[in-house]
């Protein structure tokens, strides 16, 4: 490398400081890093009991979350099992008919097309309400219509998919109503949506107590510690070197809430995945409850450290002004 670089006294060294520098840099955080580590374990007590709170506090928005996932996935499994129910006119030609189901099958959106006759659509009213004598009342004049049973594909089978059909359809000659049963997704997902946002205004309520927490918690840290700040400062300590250690405990503290918020949810899903899964059986459903996965994990772990280093840095800065003002 020293080779491909600028020849000359002045460019190897201007080179060889700048990896020095580069590694030196590195050298003390890592022992920052690993040092405010050994701060925190020799007092396991405390700092067991101050990353509780902290595993708590995430705990609600991280439960909230992944429940909101798993209703989504419940919805999203409705949606695919979408259908149309198409009243044809009364007396409709057969080739009209015929006509029509061939055109919904040909559409990519459709899965199958189930075609229920006046006469089968009879048998089926009869079977239901008990009167066994009703076509032989109703003679040949049979008021009930054809309907087309439109089972839309499970992978295009979106809310906006079903609304733009359903409005296609209605203004085909041959149909006289259109019906769909996902009126009440809509409104399922509207709830959802109010709930998505309740749970976004939880976790920033409960991410302000994490900067709260962890800032105290530094902050009783950095008074214990009064004299030896002195004393480093004495020698020619900078606040940056000061500084560091508290930061990197601050992060620590925000990995161990977050892990333990993580054990609390999965925990809790574990002891509700059973009872879920039995109700879902009584609704001839597969569904079962899940955990979080492995990008909600990483988010949790990226927003405890986040917290933990913005809580800390808040609280050291402030300590260090007052101890210089004093």
């Amino acid at each position: 490398m020293v080779e491909s670089g600028p020849r000359g006294e002045h460019g190897v060294s201007i080179r060889i400081r700048g990896r020095f520098q580069g590694g030196t840099w590195l050298m003390r955080h890592l022992h920052s890093l690993i040092f405010s580590f050994g701060q925190l374990a020799r007092q396991p007590a405390n700092t067991i009991m101050s990353a509780a709170v902290i595993g708590i506090a995430l705990t609600l928005p991280m439960s909230l979350f992944v429940l909101l996932e798993n209703v989504k996935e419940l919805t999203n499994r409705w949606e695919g099992g979408a259908q149309l129910s198409l009243y044809l006119r009364h007396n409709l030609p057969d080739s009209h008919q015929q006509r029509l189901t061939d055109e919904l099958n040909a559409k990519k959106e459709v899965d199958r097309v189930l075609v229920i006759t006046p006469a089968q659509a009879l048998q089926e009213y009869q079977r239901f309400t008990g009167f066994d004598n009703l076509a032989a009342a109703l003679g040949d004049e049979n008021p009930l219509p054809g309907v087309l049973v439109v089972f839309l594909s499970p992978s295009r089978a979106s809310l906006n998919t079903v609304e733009t059909l359903k409005v296609e359809l209605g203004l085909r000659p041959e149909v006289e109503l259109v019906q769909s049963d996902l009126k009440w997704i809509e409104r399922l997902h509207a709830i959802v949506e109010i709930v998505e946002r309740g749970i976004s205004v939880v976790a920033g309520l409960f991410g302000l107590g994490v900067l709260l927490i962890v800032g105290n918690t530094i902050r009783m840290g950095i008074q214990n510690r009064h004299e030896e700040i002195e004393i480093t400062r004495l020698v020619g300590a900078t606040d940056a070197f000061i500084r560091r250690p508290f930061l990197y405990s601050g992060v620590w503290y925000g990995l161990l809430g977050a892990t333990i918020a993580l054990l609390l949810v999965a925990s809790a899903f574990h002891l509700l995945a059973e009872p879920v899964h039995a109700l879902a059986n009584l609704y001839h459903s597969e569904f079962r409850l899940s955990g979080a996965r492995t990008g909600p994990v990483l988010a949790l772990l990226t927003i405890g450290a986040t917290l933990g280093l913005a809580g800390s840095w808040l609280a050291v800065n402030r300590q260090l002004s007052l101890q210089e003002t004093n």
